[in-house]
C-alpha cells in the first residue's frame, strides 16, 4: 500500500504487552513488517510478562509423551517454540518472525516504533523502566482504550506514555474484539496519529494532508526548515511539555501512510485520521452508553429501546468531546469511525458492560456482584469510567448537559432506578 520512497534505515517495531488483543495486534504488525522489508526490520519484538506454565491439554500441541508438555516452561519460550501464546491467544498461529522477550529493555532497544497493548494501570511503571533504553526519536502508538479522568482533568494515554518517555504516542481502536481479529473474521480500527511538525512536514517530505488542509502551498514547498521546531501541539491545543527529538532523516517518515502500511491487513481495515482525543474518549465514553444499553436490555424494553439510548449515547459523546477538547475533536471521528460509532454499536451488542448491566437486571443484584460471579477478577471499565466522569462533570456543574452518562451513574449507585432512565434522557 505505501508509496513511500527508499531510505537507508529501517523501522524496528516493538509491541509492549502480550495479552490477547496484545498478541493479535503483534501478529498484524509482524505480518507486515515481513511483507515490507523495504520499510521495516523483519524481526518485530513482543515483549512478555513473564510466566511459567504447562500446555494445555486441550491444545494442539499438548504431547503427554513430550517433557515439553507435560513441565512447566517459561511463557516466552513455548510462544517461541510453537509460534503460537498458548495462554492468551490459544489456537492462533503467530508469525516465526515475532520474537517474544521477557527483558522490557531488550525488547525496546533500538526500537523506532512502540506499539503499547497493555492493562493501563501498569503504564507508568513500564514507561518507568523504559526511560533510557528506547531512542530519543522514537514514536509510539497506543492500544490502550479508554482515558484516565478525575474531577480535576481528562488525560489520554497516549499522551500520559508521551510525558512518561518524551516521545509522541497515537492511539488505535475501533470494533476490534481481538479474538475475531486473530483468526482474520474482517474488521475495521481507527488509527489517531497527528504529525509532530519536524516529522511530516520536513520540507524534503511530502506527508499526508489532514483533512480539511487546504491544497496548493504545501509544507513541502515551504521554505520554511520545520525540522528545527521541537515544540507541538496536545489534544487540547497547548504547547506540550515534551520536547520532541528529531527522526533521521534516511528512516521514513512515521506519518498517516506508513501507519496504513504497518497496521492495515486484508482482513483488517485501517483509517487513519488525526484526531486522538476524539479517538481515545470514544473507546472510554462508549462502556458506560454499552452499561445503559445492558440495564434496558434487562428490563427487556425491546430493540427500540436500546437503539433510543445508543442515540443519545452518541450524541452526549460528541458533545462531551466538543466541551473540553474543542481544539481537536471532530465530531465525524464518533459518527464515522470504527473507535466511535462502530465501537459503540459492537460495545452496546455483546460487549462485556452490556451482558452484566443486563443480567444484573435479570437477576435483580447489583453489577457489582455479576462483576464477580461472571468475569474470573477482571473488571468492567465501564463502572470506573461512570464513576469518574461523573465526577469531572459535576466538578463543572455540566451534569445536567448528560443526563445519559450522568442517569447510568445514578442508577449504579442505587440513586434511582432503570425505569427512570427514560425520563432523564428526555429532551426538556
Amino acid at each position: 500500500m505505501s508509496t513511500l520512497g527508499v531510505y537507508n534505515k529501517k523501522h524496528k517495531v516493538t509491541v509492549v504487552g502480550s495479552g490477547n488483543w496484545g498478541s493479535a495486534i503483534a501478529k498484524i504488525v509482524a505480518e507486515n513488517a515481513k511483507e515490507h522489508p523495504e520499510l521495516f526490520e523483519e524481526m518485530v519484538q513482543m515483549w512478555v510478562y513473564e510466566e511459567e506454565l504447562t500446555v494445555p491439554t486441550t491444545s494442539k500441541h499438548y504431547d503427554p509423551g513430550s517433557k515439553f508438555s507435560t513441565q512447566p516452561h517459561k511463557l516466552t519460550r513455548l510462544i517461541n517454540h510453537f509460534h503460537e501464546n498458548v495462554k492468551y491467544l490459544p489456537g492462533i498461529a503467530l508469525p516465526s518472525n515475532l520474537i517474544a522477550n521477557p527483558s522490557l529493555q531488550e525488547s525496546v532497544h533500538d526500537s523506532t516504533i512502540l506499539v503499547f497493548n497493555l492493562p493501563h494501570q501498569f503504564i507508568g511503571g513500564l514507561c518507568d523502566q523504559m526511560k533510557g533504553h528506547i531512542l530519543p526519536y522514537a514514536r509510539g502508538i497506543s492500544c490502550i482504550k479508554g482515558v484516565s479522568v478525575d474531577s480535576q482533568d481528562v488525560r489520554l494515554f497516549s499522551e500520559s506514555i508521551g510525558h512518561k518517555l518524551g516521545i509522541y504516542c497515537g492511539a488505535l481502536s475501533g470494533a476490534n474484539i481481538a479474538n475475531e481479529v486473530a483468526q482474520e473474521k474482517f474488521s475495521e480500527t481507527t488509527i489517531a496519529y497527528d504529525p509532530p511538525p519536524m516529522d511530516s512536514r520536513n520540507p524534503s517530505r511530502n506527508p499526508t494532508p489532514k483533512a480539511g488542509t487546504p491544497q496548493g502551498h504545501t509544507p513541502s514547498s515551504s521554505q520554511l526548515d520545520l525540522t528545527a521546531i521541537n515544540e507541538h501541539k496536545d489534544a487540547k491545543g497547548k504547547t506540550s511539555k515534551v520536547k520532541l527529538i528529531v527522526p533521521p532523516p534516511d528512516l521514513a517518515p512515521i506519518d498517516h501512510n506508513l501507519l496504513q502500511t504497518l497496521f492495515y491487513r486484508p482482513y483488517f481495515h485501517v483509517q487513519v485520521v488525526s484526531d486522538v482525543a476524539g479517538v481515545s474518549l470514544g473507546g472510554a465514553l462508549k462502556n458506560i452508553v454499552a452499561i445503559a444499553t445492558g440495564f434496558v436490555a434487562g428490563m427487556g424494553w425491546g430493540d427500540n429501546a436500546k437503539a433510543a439510548v445508543m442515540r443519545v449515547g452518541l450524541l452526549e459523546m460528541v458533545k462531551f468531546g466538543k466541551m473540553f477538547f474543542s481544539t481537536s475533536v471532530h465530531t465525524e471521528t464518533f459518527t464515522e469511525e470504527s473507535a466511535g460509532v462502530a465501537d459503540l454499536i459492537t460495545s452496546c451488542s455483546g460487549g462485556r458492560n452490556y451482558r452484566c448491566a443486563k443480567m444484573s437486571v435479570e437477576r435483580n443484584i447489583s453489577i457489582h456482584e455479576v462483576e464477580k460471579e461472571e468475569l474470573n477478577g477482571q473488571m468492567l471499565q465501564g463502572l470506573s469510567t461512570a464513576e469518574e466522569v461523573y465526577g469531572f462533570l459535576k466538578a463543572r456543574g455540566k451534569e445536567d448537559e448528560f443526563p445519559l452518562l450522568v442517569g447510568t451513574y445514578r442508577i449504579l449507585q442505587g440513586e434511582v432506578k432503570v425505569r427512570d432512565l427514560p425520563d432523564m434522557m428526555a429532551r426538556k
